[in-house]
């Protein structure tokens, strides 16, 4: 019953930061999933793949995994970097723009 403490990463539909400053502690699956054969639905027997626990930092994810026995490993964050570029399409609506925006 290993489970991952992890930073989750920005959605590719979101253009901020939101969701991305909690840590998760997710249980990594036991058992394999399997096809329902009459239905084509996904089943597993593994009931801890469905717990998500969301946490401030991450000390506190680390001090609950160990309050309770839980094996864990920590995956560290990949930090973005800004991407900042001189007359980039912010420059548009600058307050100190010498010239009218025009198309």
């Amino acid at each position: 019953m290993l489970a991952k403490i992890y930073q989750p990463a920005k959605s590719a539909m979101q253009s901020g930061q939101g969701k991305t400053k909690t840590w998760v502690l997710e249980f990594v699956p036991a058992s394999a999933r399997w096809i329902d054969p009459l239905m084509g639905w996904t089943g597993s027997g593994d009931m801890n793949s469905q717990v998500t626990l969301r946490f401030p930092t991450r000390e506190e994810a680390v001090e609950y995994a160990q309050r309770y026995g839980i094996p864990f490993e920590i995956m560290e964050p990949k930090k973005r970097t800004p991407v900042v570029r001189q007359n980039g399409y912010g420059d548009n609506f600058a307050f100190n723009r010498r010239t009218a925006w025009t198309h």
